[in-house]
C-alpha cells in the first residue's frame, strides 16, 4: 500500500495495513506500548482499536512516544 505517511515520512505497508502496522513501522512494538499515542488524521486513536482500524491509501499517522528525563 503504497502512499501512507507515518510520522512525515511515507511507509509501504501491506493491503489491509492497520494502525498496528503503522505503529511497528515507526519502530514501536505495538504489543508492548506503553507510552505511546497514535493520531489518524489528527484524530487520536485508542489503543484497543489499534488492531482494527484500517488505513487507506493517503493515511497520515502520527506516532508519538513518551521519553523519560528532563
Amino acid at each position: 500500500m503504497p502512499g501512507v505517511i507515518v510520522n512525515g515520512a511515507q511507509r509501504a505497508l501491506p493491503e489491509g495495513a492497520t494502525v498496528a502496522d503503522a505503529v511497528r513501522a515507526a519502530n514501536t512494538s505495538a504489543e508492548d506500548a506503553r507510552g505511546v499515542a497514535v493520531a489518524l488524521e489528527g484524530e487520536v486513536v485508542p489503543r484497543g482499536e489499534w488492531k482494527t482500524t484500517h488505513l487507506a491509501e493517503g493515511s497520515h499517522v502520527e506516532v508519538l512516544q513518551a521519553v523519560q528525563g528532563g
